[in-house]
């Protein structure tokens, strides 16, 4: 019974010839390989000095093993600095520091807004950097601001910035805290205060630099305006915008970070002093930018005053030498029967009319203010 009842199934489900199946194309990953041309400079740090070391991960290793024997906490960690790396460089150091996928995507990528985020036990911050770059003469391609960005991978062991765009390098921040072993000795909130204190700093020095060089223009504006001004003020309004995305959406971060719960709390009031810097910085970025728009009214306004003054001037020249050509338009007309044609006086009589309607028209538009 039970035979007949499986040969049935088996009938009704005939068994398929074989036939070759295309396997998958094997998926091809990139190797991760560590970082060396965008690397620049790394170092363990115990107990605010720097220790040699032969690599990234033997640094991390001596600096882990320090933490664990330590009876006063961990106070020692790893600091990498890297310059515009690549993917597979980045994703070998998260491996190393457990970074977030995310995150290091971000931080491959660039052009991110400014932020502060979490991740497990980790904190990944993106900051714009800005510079002031030198220019002889202003033209419409120039460019005045660059930006850029420095993203910071902090952990409770180790430090991991990259940088983006050629100018905020961070060499003197990390000169300045190996020169005072008591700065470094806070640990990588510390590195993360001197870090974002030090493009704060850049901030305000860019923002007092286009502050004079909008009082330089306000100054001209009100002496003799052109098109070429114009320009120049719609220039400089750009890279106010430009500034103020750069600038204004780190505020709610910064403000945010000291109630993390990764940064200790001894280093919370050096981050309410950063952010109150920062409020300074988007006060005077702000009052530039209204200045530049209430600048740009006034040159439009004053050339459109320019303009219509001479407009003016054309408009009563215009009426005054009407008047003796319609004279001599009339008295050209060649007709036998016309005032005064055919005495001697008629010609000087009529130069007489034309200068003496001339002057009095002068006269009048003088008087009004369009001459």
């Amino acid at each position: 019974m039970r035979s007949s009842t499986l040969f049935r199934r088996i009938n009704r489900h005939p068994v398929q010839p074989h036939t070759a199946r295309q396997l998958p194309k094997p998926v091809v990953h990139e190797v991760r390989v560590p970082p060396v041309d965008s690397i620049v400079e790394f170092g363990a740090y115990v107990q605010g000095q720097k220790v040699t070391s032969e690599g990234i991960v033997e640094a991390l290793d001596l600096v882990r093993e320090y933490n664990t024997a330590a009876e006063g906490g961990p106070n020692a960690f790893v600091w990498v600095g890297l310059h515009e790396p690549e993917a597979p460089e980045v994703e070998w150091l998260s491996e190393v520091f457990g970074l977030h996928p995310l995150a290091v995507e971000d931080a491959v990528k660039a052009h991110q807004r400014p932020k502060v985020e979490r991740y497990g036990d980790s904190l990944f911050m993106v900051l714009k950097t800005v510079a002031y770059l030198d220019h002889d003469e202003l033209t419409a391609t120039s460019e005045i601001i660059a930006t850029g960005e420095i993203m910071v991978f902090l952990g409770s062991d180790f430090v991991v910035t990259v940088r983006h765009g050629r100018h905020c390098p961070l060499t003197l921040v990390r000169e300045r805290l190996e020169d005072k072993p008591a700065l470094m000795n806070r640990g990588p909130a510390g590195v993360l205060h001197a870090i974002s204190d030090h493009v704060v700093d850049q901030y305000l020095q860019v923002a007092d630099l286009m502050q004079l060089e909008l009082e330089e223009v306000e100054a001209t504006v009100f002496a003799d305006v052109s098109s070429r001004d114009i320009n120049r003020i719609y220039h400089l309004k750009r890279e106010m915008l430009e500034m103020k995305r750069a600038v204004t959406p780190l505020l709610a971060p910064l403000a945010a970070l000291p109630q993390r719960r990764v940064i200790p709390q001894d280093m919370r009031e050096y981050f309410r002093d950063v952010g109150d810097h920062l409020s300074r910085v988007c006060e005077q970025v702000e009052s530039s930018n209204e200045l530049c728009s209430s600048i740009l009214q006034a040159a439009l306004a004053r050339s459109n005053a320019l303009a219509n003054e001479d407009m003016r001037k054309i408009s009563s020249w215009v009426a005054i030498l009407a008047v003796p050509t319609m004279i001599a338009g009339i008295y050209g007309m060649n007709f036998d029967f016309m005032p005064e044609t055919k005495q001697i006086w008629g010609y000087p009589a009529v130069l007489a009319l034309m200068a003496t309607a001339c002057v009095l028209l002068h006269r009048g538009f003088r008087r009004n203010g369009w001459l």
